[in-house]
């Protein structure tokens, strides 16, 4: 899930329309040159730009998953049996409502800032691409921030280490980001179903947050260790 929460949140409305600008201001060229310009060293150098930025998108999220973490842990040393029902029935609800927010079937106007900030210079400095990268994951956005969030819930509710779902939150939004990248000319056949997808990802964390406040997900959780017992992604579970 976490996973697929991060290729989510890069094929999300907010996020994957404004690629070839994004692209347009680490590489310091135009957006009509990075979609039509497919020569060898022009695709090397908007990957090795890509890179760079995801780098700084992920300082973000590590260092946020990492703070969360001892959260998680302090409040875990203070949960009674309760306590812990408790704090997962609020973070299921919240869920629930973020996945609303997500399908674009309730509105909520905090979670629709987008503060993230570009002005018109572009440039070539493979720093800059990496500052790009934290001021995009720094910035809260419509799509972005209650995928994210509910991935934060479901970690500190559950016990188990936000750190583990950010990495494989990252891991899912990068490899997308990077396809995209390499294909950039071919975007608009992806484009069209974006919405589509966050319509389905909306209902997929609905049912998520259903299954964490009903205790379901644990149960289930189980099931997968003992499914997972004795094979190669036992650790997984």
């Amino acid at each position: 899930m976490a996973l697929s929460a991060g290729a989510l949140s890069f094929l999300s409305p907010c996020t994957l329309p404004l690629l070839p600008l994004y692209l347009s201001y680490i590489t310091g060229k135009s957006v009509k040159e990075v979609k039509e310009n497919n020569s060898r060293a022009f695709k090397k150098s908007v990957m090795l730009h890509s890179l760079v930025f995801l780098i700084g998108v992920s300082t973000v999220y590590v260092s946020l998953g990492l703070s969360i973490t001892y959260l998680g842990e302090f409040f875990t040393t203070l949960m009674t049996g309760s306590t812990s029902v408790f704090l997962q029935r609020i973070a299921g609800l919240l869920i629930i409502v973020m996945g609303l927010a997500t399908a674009e079937w309730l509105h909520i106007p905090a979670l629709l800032k987008d503060t993230r900030k570009m002005n018109g210079k572009r440039t070539t400095s493979f720093l800059s691409s990496y500052f790009i990268g934290l001021g995009f994951a720094a910035g809260w956005t419509p799509c972005i921030g209650p995928i994210f969030s509910s991935i934060l819930l479901i970690g500190i509710s559950t016990g188990s280490p936000p750190a583990i779902y950010l990495t494989l939150y990252i891991i899912g939004f990068a490899l997308p980001f990077l396809l995209v990248s390499f294909f950039i000319g071919k975007m608009d056949s992806i484009m069209k179903h974006s919405r589509k997808l966050m319509k389905i990802g909306g209902v997929l964390m609905i049912m998520m947050g259903i299954l964490l406040f009903t205790g379901a997900l644990e149960s289930l959780s189980e099931i997968l260790a003992q499914w997972l017992q004795g094979t190669p992604f036992e650790l997984l579970g």
